[in-house]
């Protein structure tokens, strides 16, 4: 009998200071570092709360901070892969903008 190849869907999200905690729908919850995402830590509460469900919840989009995570990526335990350089760049442009 072969085992049903399940994708993990977050139901939930919650942006704390130092946290980044998502509750997924088979019952199990993941909290990483907000550290991991220097967008999500640069943001403002507002940013952070401005987040919604892709690819049925196999993934969390924060439009205000261009950010993308996959809870594949969250499970994995991998932070973000963006370079120093594009972080400064849009740091900038967020300064520029505010």
């Amino acid at each position: 009998m072969a085992a049903e190849s399940r994708r993990a869907q977050a139901l939930q999200v919650a942006v704390l200071d130092d946290t980044l905690t998502v509750d997924l729908v088979d019952g199990r919850t993941v909290s990483v570092p907000l550290a991991w995402y220097p967008r999500l830590a640069h943001g403002t509460p507002t940013d952070r709360s401005n987040w919604r469900l892709i690819g049925r919840g196999e993934g969390i989009h924060w439009a205000d901070l261009d950010e993308d995570i996959s809870v594949e990526g969250l499970l994995a335990g991998r932070a973000s892969g963006e370079s120093q350089s594009s972080l400064d760049t849009w740091l900038r442009s967020r300064k520029r903008a505010g």
